[in-house]
């Protein structure tokens, strides 16, 4: 089964296409919870976006649904846009913020 390690991993392998920095590094995963189902687990992802108006309101929710059910163990994946509390810069990490440039 895999833990919350493991399915962070794999978020950072999922990066936003219009800042060189992963979606969690970024602040963008609000939560991640997990519940045991027959055969697996049942992994419940919420994030938000950097805007409403984001260019990959779409494709980015899908990418991470799409990987999180890929991997072992995993039986089903939801993904949950929410907008309250709404992204900030602050939210990022300090890795992202060196990264781009705000530190």
């Amino acid at each position: 089964m895999p833990s919350q390690q493991d399915v962070i991993t794999v978020l950072k392998t999922i990066f936003d296409p219009e800042i060189p920095v992963d979606i969690y590094e970024l602040g963008l995963i609000y939560e991640v919870k997990f519940t045991e189902v027959d055969g697996g687990q049942k992994v419940d992802v919420q994030m938000t976006l950097t805007s409403p108006n984001c260019p990959v309101a779409e494709s980015l929710p899908n990418d991470v649904k799409e990987k999180v059910a890929s991997m072992e163990g995993v039986v089903d994946a939801d993904v949950e846009v929410v907008f309250e509390p709404t992204w900030t810069q602050d939210m990022m990490s300090e890795e992202a913020k060196l990264e781009l440039g705000f530190l």
